[in-house]
């Protein structure tokens, strides 16, 4: 009996063959590509430089503030002067001299912010990799989903030929016939399904890693992972971003309190300026400005109490943080071990089921088992098959979910071949607020931007 093929089975395999490359590719190149071809990644960079920028201007607001002015005025009718145009050109600057902190407590701030922004961007690296780790999981899986059901196609098509054979010399009837054939338009049915994983499968490796998969290698090893479930929660605490991140938040808004604080005090500013207008005559002024609040109806006060609120709004966030980091911790752990107990009986159960298909397959032959019971078998094996290869994938997704709940899921801990990320190298080309292309200071930041590829 010739093996017929679908019109959909014939679609799906020829858009794989069409899209898949010749290159071997390994978890670690599939890690690397979702690495260099994230989109979210850039963006999360792109916002870190912001809050850098942030920094910035808190800098520039503690320098000199200089304006100039230029004007020009024709009246008509001419005046009694006979002074038709007047002109004046003028130059002005103010400068902060003393505000009992405020401005400096403004730059810890946000220095405070751009470290948690920093750690968000690590948690947003842990989640792109723990995305490219399930997409190569996914295919491999589906690829050997297919592969079992191939088998299963071809064993069955043998089947129901010696069905057939044995039909024709009156050993069975033709209920066994009928019985081998539905069995064989399931097992089509399955492995079209299987097929259409495997297209769903290298869609989402495409969208986690901007290309199709070539031949995906199985991991030679995995990561280490801590022993016990106490050194991972441990480690979790230590090194999690997320953590890190409600931490630089709390401190930011401690700051933030002695902040709003300091706006209740004066400032003292100085200010000077000078001019020249069309008649030669020049002008100047030099002074000192001392300004506070009085009254403002309460704002100020209310002001302090928000900030005081939202203080202890970001403590109560740090402590729920590190609950649901342990609880994730303890859910990666229990799922790694109940993956790897499940494999082990996974074994087991694969081969007790392939001693009781042999056996069947005796029985049938000495006319002791039927063709019904024969194939039940084969579902059997298939099925204990089909979930020892579901198991695998569990336990290897399994690894890598447990390095990302402790927050070692990154191109430094992996060990990646890539051009890592640097935050600090924007940071401090710009922390000194920069003139670009007019200080030493800017030079440097144009060529920051020009190895991420942001210059213009």
């Amino acid at each position: 009996m010739a093996k017929a093929r679908t019109p959909i089975l014939s679609f799906i395999l020829g858009a794989v063959r069409l899209a898949a490359p010749a290159q071997a590719e390994t978890l670690t190149d599939a890690l690397a590509g979702a690495y260099l071809n994230s989109n979210i990644l850039d963006q999360q960079q792109a916002l870190l430089r912001a809050a850098d920028e942030d920094v910035a201007s808190a800098v520039a607001a503690l320098r000199p503030i200089i304006n100039y002015s230029a004007s020009v005025t024709a009246v008509s009718p001419t005046p009694p002067t006979g002074n038709d145009v007047t002109a004046s050109l003028g130059v002005s600057a103010t400068f902060l001299l003393y505000d009992f902190g405020a401005s400096q407590l403004a730059i810890k701030q946000l220095d405070e912010t751009v470290l948690a922004t920093r750690d968000a961007l690590i948690g947003v690296e842990q989640d792109i990799l723990l995305r490219a780790v399930a997409a190569f999981i996914g295919v491999r899986q589906a690829e050997s989903l297919i592969a079992l059901n191939e088998a299963n196609v071809r064993l069955i098509t043998q089947e129901l030929r010696a069905s057939e054979d044995r039909f024709d010399v009156g050993q069975v009837t033709r209920t066994d016939v009928s019985i081998a054939q539905a069995r064989l338009a399931a097992a089509r049915a399955g492995l079209a399904a299987q097929q259409g994983g495997l297209v769903r499968a290298r869609e989402e490796y495409k969208a986690a890693g901007g290309r199709y998969p070539g031949v995906l290698t199985a991991p030679r090893s995995t990561p280490a992972v801590p022993e016990t479930l106490a050194a991972a929660k441990a480690v979790a605490r230590d090194r999690h971003p997320d953590i890190a991140s409600a931490q630089h938040q709390v401190a930011a808004a401690e700051i933030g309190l002695s902040r709003a604080e300091a706006s209740l005090l004066p400032r003292l500013s100085g200010t000077a300026s000078a001019g020249l207008d069309q008649d030669g005559d020049t002008s100047g002024s030099i002074g000192l400005s001392l300004s506070g609040p009085i009254y403002q109806g309460g704002a100020l006060t209310s002001a302090v109490r928000k900030v005081s609120a939202q203080r202890d709004a970001s403590r109560s966030g740090l402590l729920s943080t590190v609950l649901n980091v342990e609880q994730n911790v303890g859910n990666a752990w229990a799922n790694l071990a109940v993956a790897v107990a499940s494999l082990e009986a996974n074994d087991r159960q694969v081969a007790a089921a392939q001693l009781a298909l042999d056996g069947l397959r005796e029985e049938l032959r000495l006319g002791a088992r039927t063709t019904l019971e024969v194939l039940d078998q084969e579902q059997e094996l298939l099925d204990a098959r089909t979930d020892r290869v579901n198991t695998e994938n569990d336990r290897l997704l399994a690894v890598y979910s447990l390095l990302e709940s402790i927050g070692l899921l990154t191109v430094e801990h992996l060990g990646l071949n890539v051009p890592a990320f640097d935050p600090e190298a924007y940071y401090n080309a710009v922390r000194g607020a920069p003139t670009v292309r007019v200080s030493p200071e800017g030079e440097k930041l144009d060529r920051v931007l020009r190895a991420i590829g942001r210059a213009e």
